[in-house]
């Protein structure tokens, strides 16, 4: 199967994973968060089918322990030293001889690992980036919940999936419901196949319907506290702020040869169907399911096959009502600022997700109120210089003057 993206053919291989005597070698590129605690469920599901080879984790020793301990990996990775001496030390006396390493170049290494078939690339925010380049560059099968990897470096991102011969395959629920509702191919753009129309649904996060001014109050505890889906609390606020759906809005453009006007983002409260596409003789199909990201994940690793995922089957009469409205963009802008980010094209996504991320760092510290992410954003996205994305050193440099920037607005050095 191909699927073509903007620039570049995306590659999804059509041979079955698990096959003959010798399980599937997986990473998880951040194995202590949402994604990855429920990536190591599914495989553990299936033990004859895949083995952890490698996972990460930021500074999370003691949850990485207990991950090292159930998985038994050939290696983990941890930011600081600190932290490796401990889990190191841990592992030593229970009898397990998994490497631990540390830093941005042991990240690489168990991403492009020679020995690892598939890479669940599920580092929250721009620090997943180089990773799960690497894992594409290296042709894996690449399982991609970091939507910042593409927000911020599109074309690169899918010129090295189409050089490499890498599989790419969306995770985000929603990305990962298009995929399963488009044709087989679609390369050359959605309109050659029929395609109108992608339907991008959002929850609506906890304070749908609230006013910009009710708004204003909202605690970091309040942000956090999503209606439907267990999530980190970065992703928690990006939800709330209705950002992560400018983020899944710029990254399905890449994914799906889109561009912004074809893509229409539907606020649906129940989450149980996680995107739709439109089709020229007026059909709309969509995916349904219970809000588990173990279903996106589970579809990505066995692809094209089916397997098991623990999620519970769907039952319409408990559900009874789908309901759906238009996101509010004076009250929740960043879904407007990623509009317009993707419009203006080169650095200016990345521009986005770096002040973004200063900006929730910053509202998660209590130093800046919920409203103030917005403006920090637009503030930041309009005043930063956009180059183009044409190398990687320019995109990582766009990302820095924008966190500078960022935080020169915060009042900090």
């Amino acid at each position: 199967m191909v699927v073509q993206a903007a620039s570049a053919d995306v590659r999804f291989e059509t041979t079955a994973q698990g096959g003959g005597n010798s399980p599937v070698a997986v990473t998880v590129l951040g194995a202590t968060g949402s994604i990855g605690t429920s990536t190591l469920d599914v495989i553990a599901r299936h033990p004859e089918r895949y083995r952890v080879h490698a996972l990460s984790a930021h500074r999370s020793r003691e949850e990485l322990l207990v991950r090292c301990r159930e998985h038994q990996p050939r290696l983990a990775v941890l930011e600081r030293e600190e932290d490796a001496r401990w889990l190191r030390a841990r592992l030593a006396e229970a009898g397990l001889d998994t490497e631990v390493r540390t830093g941005r170049d042991a990240l690489v290494e168990i991403a492009e690992a020679p020995e690892v078939d598939v890479v669940m690339a599920a580092i929250v925010g721009a620090a997943g980036l180089l990773p799960t380049l690497a894992a594409v560059e290296a042709g894996k099968r690449v399982l991609l919940a970091n939507k910042e990897a593409l927000v911020m470096s599109g074309g690169l991102f899918m010129e090295a999936v189409t050089r490499s011969g890498a599989t790419l395959l969306p995770i985000d629920s929603e990305h990962n419901a298009i995929f399963q509702c488009l044709p087989p191919e679609h390369r050359g753009g959605l309109e050659q196949h029929g395609v109108t129309q992608l339907l991008l649904t959002a929850s609506g996060g906890p304070f749908r319907g609230w006013s910009a001014e009710r708004l204003a109050a909202v605690t970091p505890e309040q942000a956090c506290a999503h209606p439907n889906w267990s999530m980190g609390r970065k992703i928690s606020v990006d939800s709330a702020t209705l950002m992560n759906k400018g983020l899944e809005l710029i990254e399905a453009c890449w994914l799906f040869d889109a561009r912004p006007d074809q893509i229409q983002v539907v606020v649906h409260p129940q989450s149980v169907i996680h995107s739709m596409a439109a089709y020229n003789d007026g059909s709309v199909i969509a995916q349904l399911g219970n809000p588990d990201m173990r279903t996106p994940i589970a579809h990505g690793l066995a692809w094209p096959e089916r397997i098991a995922s623990g999620v519970e089957a769907l039952n319409l009469f408990e559900v009874a009502r789908f309901d759906f409205e238009p996101p509010d963009d004076t009250a929740f802008p960043c879904l407007r600022l990623a509009r317009e980010a993707i419009a203006s094209g080169g650095t200016a996504p990345a521009v986005l997700n770096a002040a973004n991320e200063v900006a929730v760092e910053a509202f998660l510290d209590g130093r800046l109120s919920f409203n103030g992410i917005g403006e920090l954003v637009e503030c930041v996205l309009t005043s930063c210089r956009v180059d183009p994305a044409a190398e990687l050193e320019g995109i990582l440099a766009a990302d820095e003057r924008a966190r500078r920037d960022a935080r020169q607005w915060l009042g900090e050095s």
